[in-house]
């Protein structure tokens, strides 16, 4: 094999999933070419990978339906691909793999593992127990391949220095420790409260040897973000002030990172970043764990007082009483984990 290529279209978190399998893969095969194929939102994810092309879809014009996938069949097929692995396992990606099968390309896929899932998350008989994370389900497809990746001890890119863009809202480290905070995720369900995320600001912002950097997106959470810096010296809001690259250099200096079940935690956790996250209806049992995180840094709600959690894998599902399950998380609790873990 001398041409592998990888799909992943999928939400961030799920694509930085697939980061450190990517660079081991291309450091422990560095005979192999490796194209990946996903949003091209995501291309910075890879471009500190040797080996790696990034092949950037359209999904919403040029590459939309049936006959859309088709045409980017074509272009890939022009790459000349030995094999193919399905890392996301979805109808696009079912149709693209497909089409390179048929043209005599060996392909494998993930097994996403949901008969699993569906036991986690059933609210009667639940089995509480941990499932297969999905970066081995993602070495499992390149197995089928042929390929063996080993991720026991993971070789991070080095860091980049800081641009002087950055440090300008920054500063410089000078035996500051930093730590990146993003309090925000796709559902609500996996959102801890602003009040609480407040007062766990205000406990780490009294510790004169750490900054906070505040991460987030769009009109309304920098507004949000403006509501947990107010009055707060040691507190910075990057949300706004950089683009996706950027943002990428920072998280690779911070010191570690609190998130929720979200892409965040994933960004830090590819660059082996300490991270503290935080569970509401989601939990790490799912296979959805920051890469190489100890599960003692994830911090869940009560499960005596609310026993039918998780209610999904995803978060997407509400039940009734169960709004306010992230309160018996306490900003206490978090504030010294994170001091703790540092």
């Amino acid at each position: 094999m001398k041409h592998l290529l990888i799909i992943r279209l999928s939400a961030m978190g799920d694509v930085a999933m697939t980061v450190p399998v990517v660079r081991a893969l291309s450091q422990q095969h560095p005979e192999l070419k490796i194209t990946v194929v996903s949003r091209p939102f995501f291309e910075p994810m890879f471009q500190s990978i040797e080996s790696v092309s990034f092949f950037g879809v359209d999904l919403k014009k040029q590459h939309k339906g049936f006959w859309g996938i088709y045409r980017l069949f074509k272009h890939l097929k022009q790459l000349e691909i030995d094999a193919v692995a399905d890392f996301h396992n979805v109808l696009r990606s079912k149709i693209l793999r497909t089409f390179f099968k048929l043209s005599g390309t060996k392909t494998a896929f993930t097994d996403k593992g949901r008969k699993d899932k569906k036991a986690l998350t059933r609210p009667e008989n639940k089995v509480l127990k941990p499932v297969k994370s999905m970066i081995d389900r993602h070495l499992d497809t390149l197995k089928q391949l042929g390929l063996h990746v080993d991720l026991t001890t993971p070789n991070f890119p080095k860091k980049n220095k800081l641009s002087e863009k950055i440090i300008k809202i920054t500063g410089t480290k000078d035996r500051v420790k930093w730590i990146g905070i993003a309090p925000f995720a796709q559902y609500q369900t996996k959102v801890y409260p602003l009040d609480l995320m407040r007062k766990v600001v205000e406990i780490i912002n009294a510790e004169p040897s750490l900054k906070i950097f505040l991460f987030g997106g769009g009109k309304e959470e920098i507004q949000q973000l403006e509501q947990l810096k107010h009055g707060l010296e040691h507190v910075e809001i990057i949300a706004g002030k950089l683009n996706f690259s950027e943002e990428l250099e920072l998280i690779q200096h911070l010191d570690l990172m609190l998130s929720m079940d979200s892409g965040n935690a994933h960004l830090a956790a590819m660059y082996g970043v300490k991270v503290v996250s935080l569970w509401g209806h989601t939990h790490p049992f799912a296979g959805f764990s920051p890469f190489k995180q100890p599960l003692s840094n994830s911090l869940i709600p009560d499960l005596k007082r609310y026993p039918l959690l998780p209610t999904s894998v995803y978060g997407n599902k509400t039940i009734e009483g169960y709004e306010d399950i992230m309160r018996t998380i306490s900003p206490e609790e978090v504030a010294k984990k994170i001091l703790s873990v540092l």
